[in-house]
């Protein structure tokens, strides 16, 4: 919404009347009220693409085809497939469109086992301390499982650095007191202060609690003036913003595929590398690393295939990664770029009505909320919010109410709740409808706390 008026739902409807788009919906299964824990029938208001993307119906055909090979051909399936999908070539239909969608070359990007696993192999590969260079940089609020990560790796290069090293190695970023989010400048600032000593820079390129997008094309060239290699955290970025990996010179990414690219409960991950980047020999071979043309000689030597795909284990699940095809063949024929403008107009919709509430900003004490995340272009599709007042178990009881009325989001403890209306299956009138949702449980929110204070001030009375 470009204009200052406040969208009337008839606003809304009409917006999805002339939404180019509109016709993509169809294309998902959309949950029910009832079955995602609220009361009622009918499709609930589903906002939670960001933590696991829907069902899209042609990924529920593919998958009664791959299961239907399993039955009809067996072990055979992975090399004689009726719809030509040969399991041990899987990857391949996937593997252009996902590098398109994250700016790479082909040879840059493997479809392979899960994001943590994905994060440990590339910095066993490019984690390679010195005494003098040995810190890597990280967001102190980032998720836990890259935290956990990134803190495990100077531990096994004991023999090289020592326990005080060790212990000094994490660089965590803040943002200022008072403030929610990074700014671009504070991290340059971070970076230029420690550049005779940083090895690795880690940021996702979108926060998962936040979701603020980071500005990796002014980060990227900083970290590698002081020679510095850069990795991304991609798994709230793919299929939700525009990725650059190429033209931003970012070295090594990881993401997952079951959020905004809807490859099912934690269906496969994927990385990248930057063509030429050396790994000091530093290699985790399996067998899907090797080259495909020798593959099944099973020759005891190993002999990587060029580029990414060298960086594999083990052969790619066929049943965790056949949904991502009609999702990924979707957005092929939708474009991402017209993904981004609707993006941009829905969420902003969203910021507008949740800005026009009586309940955003309020006075301290107050029952209300404040929104975390930036304002377009440093977001994509998530708005996070906190339930003020913060640490007093406004939270899950507001969320248990949207979830009672038909929204469903996510909520992070003690304070946020997500929210994230995604391109491919949410209409504007969900918008409009989820911020009402909103607003009936915040108004109850404080009905109760009104009868809280009046009961504690009978109380007094009395004594």
């Amino acid at each position: 919404m470009t204009s200052s008026k406040i969208p009337t739902m008839g606003d809304l409807i009409k917006l999805d009347r002339q939404d180019p788009l509109n016709w993509t919906r169809d294309e998902f299964e959309i949950p029910n009220i009832r079955a995602c824990g609220g009361e009622g029938d009918g499709e609930a208001i589903y906002f939670c693409g960001n933590s696991l993307g829907l069902l899209n119906k042609k990924a529920r055909q593919h998958m009664i085809e791959e299961l239907d090979v399993w039955g009809t051909s067996s072990v055979t399936g992975h090399f004689n497939h009726p719809h030509k999908r040969p399991w041990k070539h899987v990857d391949e239909p996937l593997t252009p469109h996902l590098a398109k969608i994250v700016g790479a070359k082909e040879s840059e990007v493997a479809h392979s086992s899960t994001l943590t696993s994905n994060m440990h192999n590339l910095f066993t590969s490019f984690y390679r301390p010195t005494k003098q260079r040995w810190k890597i940089v990280i967001e102190k609020g980032s998720f836990p499982s890259d935290w956990y990560a990134v803190h495990s790796h100077p531990k096994l290069h004991e023999a090289i650095l020592s326990q005080q090293q060790i212990d000094e190695a994490i660089i965590g970023l803040e943002p200022r007191e008072g403030e929610d989010t990074l700014r671009t400048e504070d991290i340059l600032r971070v970076i230029e202060e420690n550049k005779d000593t940083i090895s690795i820079v880690w940021l996702p390129l979108v926060q998962y609690y936040t979701g603020q997008l980071f500005d990796i094309a002014s980060i990227s060239p900083k970290v590698h003036s002081i020679g510095a290699l850069l990795g991304l955290d991609m798994a709230h970025g793919i299929g939700n913003v525009e990725c650059k990996l190429n033209e931003w010179g970012v070295d090594f990414a990881v993401w997952c595929t079951y959020k905004y690219l809807n490859s099912g409960p934690a269906g496969i991950g994927g990385f990248y590398i930057k063509d030429g980047l050396d790994d000091g020999g530093r290699r985790l071979a399996g067998w899907w690393g090797n080259d495909s043309a020798t593959r099944f000689q099973m020759l005891p030597s190993f002999s990587p295939t060029p580029g990414a795909k060298g960086y594999q284990h083990s052969c790619t699940p066929v049943l965790s990664s056949i949904p991502l095809l009609a999702t990924l063949q979707l957005i092929d024929k939708v474009g991402f770029t017209n993904m981004l403008e609707k993006s941009k107009k829905l969420t902003g919709t969203l910021e507008k009505l949740f800005k026009s509430s009586k309940y955003y900003n309020p006075p301290d004490g107050k029952v209300g909320f404040k929104i975390l995340t930036p304002e377009h272009p440093y977001r994509g599709t998530q708005l996070s919010v906190s339930l003020l007042p913060e640490n007093q178990g406004v939270m899950p009881r507001v969320f248990s109410r949207l979830l009672k009325d038909g929204l469903v989001g996510d909520e992070r403890y003690p304070n946020v709740i997500r929210l994230s209306p995604v391109v491919l299956y949410n209409k504007f009138e969900e918008v409009g409808r989820a911020f009402e949702i909103l607003e009936r449980a915040l108004k109850a929110e404080e009905e109760g706390a009104r009868v809280g204070e009046e009961k504690d001030l009978d109380m007094v009375s009395k004594d």
